[in-house]
């Protein structure tokens, strides 16, 4: 291939194997990768293709057949209300700055839909947004101080 380009040399290399594979000239099994004569598995000798299927075999074996069983929503998750979060959360007139993030994060811990299931995703995304709209309204009233009568 000396007078040609590289980019030539591929797009002829790609040529050939197409039209061996329009005569029927099978280039290897499910592991072939286009460009190459033989599978991912080195055939240097007689024993190791069969070595492969045998691994294949037992891995098709080890899967599961029957699906998982369907997740069930926690009774925590089934609480939205803004009453229930708020008793849960149990703010009170005490709290500073550090024990709201703290409370925060604990609550993320448990709640984040970025943690559960898809199933359970909607109650988690609609108690943490009332955990932290009940949070916020809670560091507004330490940040401005009380109006003197």
């Amino acid at each position: 291939m000396f007078g040609i380009s590289f980019f030539q040399s591929v797009l002829q290399r790609l040529r050939d194997e197409q039209d061996a594979e329009m005569l029927g000239e099978a280039t290897g099994g499910p592991g072939t990768v286009i460009g190459t004569t033989s599978g991912f598995v080195p055939e240097t000798s007689s024993g190791t293709a069969a070595t492969y299927t045998t691994v294949q075999q037992a891995y098709c074996e080890l899967t599961p057949t029957e699906s998982p069983a369907p997740f069930a929503i926690p009774d925590f998750l089934k609480r939205i209300s803004l009453a229930e979060v708020a008793s849960e959360l149990a703010l009170g007139e005490a709290e500073t700055a550090l024990t709201l993030a703290a409370r925060r994060r604990r609550f993320a811990a448990a709640n984040h839909p970025d943690r559960l299931p898809a199933e359970a995703r909607l109650n988690a995304t609609l108690r943490m947004k009332l955990a932290n709209m009940l949070i916020d309204e809670a560091f507004r009233r330490i940040k401005k101080p009380s109006m003197p009568k």
